[in-house]
């Protein structure tokens, strides 16, 4: 795991197994502490070279609470809807009721597999933005799936631990061919 004095490495995604994806991460004091800053330019990289709509600081092996959602049309995601990258620092969320729906997930650190997970339709999102402010903001549908999946790593959990049977998990290509089969 990074520590405060070493750099994150902007290519490395930490895998299912590794134990930072299993701890709850550490809230963030100083936003503009120089390893917070580099982590976060580290994340950015991170997820601009990836197919990937979303990232957790535990991702690249620094258990901090930070994520960035930045849902985009992908290969992995091609209707994701487009807006531009959000970094969250210390992010919390309310559901806007207890309306849940089962749609399909995958994950950059356990790739290969998708799976139907329950999340809740509507949050209200507060975090600090990179600047230090203070920012709340509702998402609903699959930006609201993206932050919630991005909040469980913080968590200590992964996508895996939320679906409801063993059945709704599949490989990615199953996953495409179901996908072809419904459009």
């Amino acid at each position: 795991m990074t520590t405060e004095t070493t750099m994150p490495n902007p290519c490395a995604i930490a895998q299912l197994g590794a134990s930072v994806l299993r701890q709850q991460a550490g809230p963030v004091d100083d936003i503009h502490a120089p390893f917070i800053q580099e982590t976060i330019a580290a994340m950015q990289a991170t997820l601009a070279g990836s197919q990937g709509v979303g990232l957790a600081a535990p991702q690249i092996s620094v258990s901090k609470r930070i994520i960035i959602v930045a849902s985009r049309p992908t290969a992995r995601y091609p209707d994701a809807p487009l807006m531009e990258p959000v970094v969250m620092i210390n992010p919390s969320y309310a559901p806007c009721s207890n309306a849940k729906a089962k749609d399909w997930e995958g994950c950059l650190s356990i790739p290969s597999i998708r799976a139907l997970v329950p999340r809740y339709q509507a949050i209200d999102v507060t975090y600090t933005s990179q600047q230090g402010e203070p920012v709340s903001q509702h998402f609903e549908g699959f930006v609201a799936r993206v932050f919630q999946h991005e909040f469980d790593h913080l968590e200590g959990m992964v996508y895996l631990d939320r679906v409801e049977t063993n059945r709704d998990i599949v490989s990615e290509g199953e996953y495409f061919r179901l996908q072809n089969l419904s459009a």
